[in-house]
């Protein structure tokens, strides 16, 4: 057998040469002797121990019984079933060679020999056979090893094993068996069928029809759900497998057992202040079951979202709103993990969902007489939680609720009523009796009072989802002012303008040490932004509102200059300032549009301007390639430690070597940073086009113009004509050549320099960018033509290939032709031969063959002689008839058939010769 003597040799690679292992594989080899040779029982059985303890204990040993043990094994399970204690030695042996063993020197790439074996024994469908048929058997050993060695062939090969198992008669009906057996081996079959069901739709589908939902429901309830062990956790890991991207089995689920029993899952029991390490796994297995519902299936289901808009309706109706906000919001002493993941179920019930939106808003949390909405404790987390993680997934609940939702933002945004500066000024513990946009506005402004702006972000971000895509709440917003800090400097302020405030605060932010903070608050500027960019979309009143204060908009041009800032800050004021260049309808002098693009133009310059869009989508926020990461699946080596849990606050932090901090990932979700490449191009057209037009028409006369003495009224006037051509004529000319040039800024923005000393080099560059584009639509003119050629010569080659083979065809058939001719010949050369040697045989009589033939062609000349002359009589008649014609019309006759007679006389002549 070739693999055996490879894996032979293989020992001899491991071990140094031929000869270092051959103590293991001689004694392996005498073991093996004794059990397949062996007369005494007793004898095979302590061989059989001898061999497994040694196989357990040794690599080497390993390798040797691989090469050779497994032919004898599989004849003892196979024929001698009656012998309970070989058959169990055979197995435990079985599971030694497949289990590895651990040295702790050794070269890396050492070959495993566990892994060899199990690779060995995967390979004939036969053995897996075999070992399916042991979990009939009645011995509880034999069972449970044989569960041992399928979870360790599964473990190594687990494609092999899942084709072999569906081909196998009733192969998947033994194993769900074993979930009913004893709680030793239900625990081992429940790990073999969690990996088995990995990436497997057809055993999924047979899983579910052998009626395994029944049996996990029925092991989680007798282990005591969410309290229960390491077994909840394997019934819920394998329950996951069976919904993962799988409607069909979500669909049979829902309309046969219902989520009561997913949903009950959830329900605290005992100390709602006690969470282990073991509750909280099986709290976010259930929650990744929730999950897994409420994403309806894979991508490529056609029902995909009939049944995940199914399965959020029935989910809300079975009162799971209750149990995520009990884990998510109310439960304060719940691990991180679990609130999040709560959280985010939360937002993915209600996104797109009409009627859970309202049950969702109808919510309230908390016993009377302290009883608020549960938006209201949603939002508190946002401002106090330490946890970034946490923050993330609670305003994407609010992100979820606002989201084509403009009764929930106009009733969000009805509670906006500013608080006297006393309430204002008051800590944030206070808040418990506020309204939900009291609270909002109080967080909105608390940074100012103790120099830290990250409750105000995140308040600003909430704001920005209740704006988005509403006209009605960005214009009731707009009205709302704040009252001064101290009132004797003035009156109250825009809540605009205080935002802009905060936004100018947060590039001099410090941090607790009294070092201004980098890194770790670089989201505060661009969240700001976030939301003053969402506010002036499609709002003219906003823009003047933002422009109505002379300073803001030079901070703005100062920010966008700013080499300190990141480049989403940088990007995102530029937007910013387009945006008071396109919904400016502003005619007051020094508050137009006119006057933001000249700003722009001498304080920035259009190309430095446009460089700063270029920049910002080249970044990770706004690059295409940025995905949101699949939610891996809750194992148990993903969850081997309670650590590797919670460090899911920070771990996308390393992921990204980028100045932004990884907040803004989440934040900048896919509709703004498309909202915001769409506003680019926009932006970019509409100051060509401000930068291209005069600002005002005046009328300027020059002092030559006047009239002169003496001059009559008609010269006057045809001087004033020319000069008026002459400047129209240099007016349309510059005109022309600004657009051009605001055209080539706006175009070019992203390949000049954005130094103004450079600018001077902008016609250089244009002239190589011309010559450039030359040549390469030269070059794609030769290759138009290359490609022209190559495909003439293709077709060439493909003809005469053509011709090339119905010539081989051609003179295939030359050949056969050739060689039937030659056995033709061969065959009457034989024959010739036979009629020569034949010498017994008369000779015929040719002298008399000859004279009958000549007496038949005799006759035959003759009668075609007769039928000649008869023809020739009647040409005679016929040319006596015409003669006489001929003479009397006066015709020569003679003339005319001279030398007629002589061409007919030949063959006379020649046939008389012949007589």
């Amino acid at each position: 057998m070739d693999l055996v003597s490879g894996y032979k040799g293989m020992v001899g690679l491991v071990f140094g040469n031929d000869n270092s292992g051959s103590n293991e594989d001689s004694y392996v080899e005498r073991l093996l002797d004794r059990i397949s040779n062996g007369v005494l029982p007793d004898d095979r059985r302590n061989a059989m121990a001898e061999l497994q303890s040694v196989v357990a204990e040794s690599r080497g040993a390993q390798l040797a019984f691989g090469a050779m043990g497994f032919p004898v094994l599989m004849g003892v399970l196979k024929e001698e079933r009656d012998d309970v204690e070989m058959i169990r030695g055979a197995l435990e042996t079985l599971v030694s060679a497949l289990t590895p063993i651990d040295h702790a020197k050794g070269p890396q790439n050492e070959v495993q020999p566990a892994l060899m074996n199990t690779d060995l024994l995967s390979r004939e469908a036969e053995n897996i056979s075999l070992l399916l048929s042991l979990l009939s058997e009645e011995d509880f050993y034999v069972r449970y090893y044989t569960l041992q060695i399928l979870t360790a062939l599964l473990t190594n090969s687990q494609n092999r094993l899942q084709e072999a198992i569906l081909t196998i008669p009733r192969g998947i009906t033994r194993l769900m068996d074993m979930l009913m057996d004893r709680e030793v081996i239900r625990n081992e079959a429940l790990l073999l069928l969690t990996h088995l069901t990995r990436e497997a739709e057809e055993i999924q589908k047979i899983l579910v029809f052998e009626g395994a939902f029944e049996k996990i429901f029925s092991i989680i309830k007798e282990e005591g759900g969410s309290e229960g062990g390491v077994v909840v956790q394997d019934c819920l890991e394998l329950l996951n497998n069976l919904l993962r991207n799988n409607a069909s089995n979500q669909v049979l689920l829902r309309e046969t057992l219902g989520f009561d029993a997913i949903i009950s899952i959830l329900k605290l029991r005992g100390s709602s202040y006690s969470f282990t390490q073991q509750k909280t796994i099986n709290l976010l297995s259930a929650l990744e079951t929730i999950n897994l519902l409420l994403m309806g299936g894979s991508e490529s289901d056609p029902g995909k979202d009939t049944n995940k808009l199914t399965n959020r309706t029935v989910l809300v109706q079975n009162k799971v709103f209750d149990y995520l906000l009990l884990l998510g919001v109310e439960s304060q002493w719940a691990p991180i993990p679990v609130r999040c993941a709560a959280l985010r179920c939360i937002a993915d019930l209600i996104v797109g969902h009409p009627k859970n939106l309202d049950t969702l808003s109808s919510k309230v949390l908390g016993e009377e007489p302290q009883v608020e909405p549960a938006l209201n404790s949603i939002l508190r987390i946002i401002l106090r939680t330490s946890s970034a993680q946490e923050f993330i997934e609670a305003d994407h609940v609010f992100k979820s609720f606002c989201e084509r939702n403009s009764d929930g933002q106009t009733m969000l945004a009805s509670t906006l009523i500013p608080q006297p500066y006393s309430m204002t000024n008051a800590p944030i513990e206070e808040d418990v009796r506020m309204s939900f946009g009291s609270m909002l506005l109080h967080g909105l402004t608390l940074g100012e009072s103790d120099g830290d702006l990250e409750t105000c972000c995140r308040a600003a971000s909430v704001l920005s989802h209740v704006l988005r895509d509403n006209i009605q709440c960005k214009e009731r917003v707009l009205r709302i002012e704040l009252e001064s800090p101290t009132p004797s400097l003035g009156a109250s302020e825009p809540l605009m303008h205080r935002m802009v405030k905060y936004l100018a605060l947060a590039s001099n932010m410090k941090n607790k040490d009294g070092k201004t903070s980098t890194k770790e608050n670089s989201y505060v500027q661009p969240i700001i932004l976030k939301l003053l960019v969402t506010w002036l979309a499609d709002c003219p009143n906003a823009a003047q509102c933002f422009l109505a204060s002379r300073p803001h908009l030079t901070y703005l041009l100062e920010l966008v200059s700013n080499p300190s800032a990141t480049t989403c800050t940088r990007g995102l004021a530029a937007v910013l300032l387009g945006e008071c260049v396109i919904y400016n309808k502003s005619g007051e002098s020094g508050k137009d549009a006119f006057t933001v693009v000249d700003a722009i133009s001498q304080k920035i310059g259009l190309t430095s301007y446009f460089l700063k869009f270029d920049e910002m989508m080249k970044s990770f926020l706004f690059s295409p390639v940025k995905t949101t990461k699949p939610h891996k699946p809750l194992t148990r080596s993903a969850a081997a430690s309670m650590e590797e849990i919670e460090d899911v606050d920070e771990q996308d932090s390393s992921d990204h070597k980028n100045e932004d901090h990884p907040i803004l990932s989440s934040v900048f979700d896919s509709h703004f940073v498309n909202f915001v490449k769409s506003l680019e191009g926009n932006i970019r057209e509409t100051i060509v086009d401000v930068y291209s037009r005069p600002k005002s028409e005046v009328a300027v006369v020059p002092a030559e113009l006047e009239l002169k003495r003496g001059e009559s009224d008609k010269d006057y006037i045809e001087r004033l004509k020319s000069f008026v051509q002459k400047q129209c004529s240099e007016i349309q000319n510059l005109l022309g050549r600004n657009a051009t040039l605001a055209e080539n800024l706006a175009k070019t923005g992203g390949s000049v320099s954005s130094q103004p000393e450079q600018r001077t080099s902008g016609g250089f560059d244009r002239v190589q960018a011309e010559t450039l584009r030359r040549d390469l639509q030269e070059a794609s003119q030769r290759i138009e033509m290359l490609k022209a050629e190559k495909a003439k010569i293709e077709s060439e080659a493909s003809m005469y290939q053509n011709l090339a083979g119905k010539m081989e065809s051609d003179l295939k058939s030359l050949s056969d032709a050739y060689n039937s001719l030659e056995q033709a010949n061969f065959h009457l050369e034989k024959e010739v031969k036979a009629l020569k040697s034949g010498g017994a045989s008369t000779p015929p009589d040719v002298e008399a063959i000859k004279a009958e033939a000549r007496e038949e062609a005799q006759k035959e000349s003759e009668a075609e002689l007769n039928d000649l002359l008869v023809c020739l009589g009647q040409e005679q008649s016929r040319v006596e008839k015409l003669s006489a014609r001929l003479l009397e019309l006066g015709e020569d006759v003679d003339k005319l058939l001279e030398g007629v007679g002589d061409d007919m006389g030949l063959p006379e002549d020649s046939e008389k010769e012949e007589d």
